[in-house]
C-alpha cells in the first residue's frame, strides 16, 4: 500500500505480478556441479592473515613523531639517573643499582629520529652516560 497524503492509502507501485504467468516466482540457481552442502569447505581450517607477532611488530615500529618521542623519553630516563647518580654522589651513598640503572638505560636501543639537532643531543647525552658508567666502575674496582 501506498499512503498518498493526509486524505488516504492507494495501490502501492511495487512488486508486479509476472506475465509470463509460468508461477514459479523465486528460485535459487545452483550451478551444476554443487550437489548441497556436502562441497561446502570447512570455515574452521581458515587462518588469519597476520600473527599477533606481525601486529606487534607494527605497533612498535610507529611513525616519525612517535621514534622521537621515544628517543626524548629514553633521554630524559638517562638524564634522571645521572641526576640520582650525582645526589647520590654528593651525599656519599651511591650504591650499586644506580649503577646497574644507569647502564640499562644506556643499552636500551635509541630510536632513530629525522631531527639532526636531536641527534646530536642524544649522542652527548650517550657519551656523558657512557663516561659515567666507566668513571664509577673505575671507582668501585679501585675501592
Amino acid at each position: 500500500m501506498k499512503v498518498t497524503g493526509p486524505g488516504g492509502i492507494g495501490p502501492s507501485s511495487g512488486a508486479r505480478p509476472t506475465r509470463g504467468g509460468g508461477g514459479e516466482g523465486f528460485r535459487v540457481i545452483t550451478p551444476q556441479g554443487a550437489s548441497g552442502p556436502s562441497q561446502a569447505s570447512s570455515v574452521s581450517a581458515t587462518q588469519g592473515v597476520m600473527g599477533v607477532e606481525s601486529l606487534l611488530a607494527l605497533q612498535e615500529t610507529g611513525g616519525p613523531l612517535e621514534r622521537k618521542r621515544r628517543a626524548v623519553g629514553r633521554a630524559g630516563r638517562i638524564l634522571d639517573v645521572l641526576d640520582n647518580i650525582k645526589v647520590a654522589l654528593l651525599e656519599g651513598e651511591l650504591a650499586a643499582g644506580d649503577l646497574d640503572r644507569l647502564r640499562r638505560a644506556v643499552r636500551d636501543e635509541r630510536a632513530a629520529t629525522d631531527d639532526p639537532k636531536l641527534e646530536a643531543v642524544l649522542d652527548e647525552i650517550e657519551v656523558r652516560a657512557a663516561v659515567e658508567v666507566a668513571k664509577l666502575e673505575q671507582a668501585a674496582r679501585a675501592a
